[in-house]
């Protein structure tokens, strides 16, 4: 992953949403290969040291809203955070037990809509090599997952909904590890991989959905 390129990005804000909400895109480096499920992860930032990862994690079954999805830590803005990189950096304290001064931030994505009328504002950084531990009130899981994967074509599918709303959309689908990302985390993790990396979302979609069919996207 080229790293670098984040730092250099000119994100788009999304305004006028009734929500404000931020997450952290956290990129770990496995020194050696790891048969343990690749839980472990260190602070390089890729190259031939390491096989750079991203940790997710996978909601809470009992959680209302987009219960058992895979996101990135992260959360709506409370109003004590000073800004939203703060509000990135407690909600993944919160989460996964992951310190503010452990993180280093990289720089931001573009903003995101949500059907449920979020802003998301995506800030990339790295984290240390160490076991993290989920708030079970809000987290099932912590899946670290290796980017390689997740540029493997066999990995993605797509397929082109409509909204009654926001009109016609892609929605992205990553099947890595026995996990699938979708949904916004999928439309966040697109934009990284397509900047960091030489994988680009295929133009040509796997499926139409039906009109009539669930259109939530996240």
């Amino acid at each position: 992953m080229e790293l670098g390129r984040v730092a250099e990005h000119a994100p788009r804000e999304v305004t006028g949403e009734e929500h404000d909400a931020a997450v952290l895109a956290a990129v770990v480096v496995q020194e050696t290969s790891d048969d343990s499920g690749g839980e472990q992860a260190s602070t390089d930032s890729g190259g031939d040291e390491g096989d750079p990862h991203l940790l997710f994690t996978k909601r809470a079954d009992h959680l209302g809203e987009h219960a058992g999805q895979m996101s990135f830590p992260g959360g709506g803005r409370e109003p004590s955070d000073a800004d939203l990189r703060e509000t990135a950096l407690r909600e993944a304290e919160e989460e996964i037990g992951l310190r503010p001064d452990e993180v280093e931030i990289l720089g931001r994505l573009d903003d995101i809509r949500t059907t449920s009328r979020y802003a998301v504002t995506p800030y990339v950084a790295e984290i240390p090599d160490r076991e993290y531990v989920p708030d079970e009130r809000e987290v099932a899981e912590i899946a670290v997952l290796p980017v390689s994967d997740f540029l493997d074509p066999d990995n993605y599918e797509s397929e082109r909904r409509e909204h009654p709303q926001y009109g016609e959309a892609v929605v992205h689908f990553f099947h890595v590890g026995g996990y699938t990302v979708w949904g916004a985390t999928a439309r966040i993790l697109v934009q990284l991989l397509e900047l960091t990396t030489e994988w680009r979302a295929p133009e040509k979609v796997d499926r139409v959905l039906d009109p009539d069919a669930d259109v939530r996207q996240g």
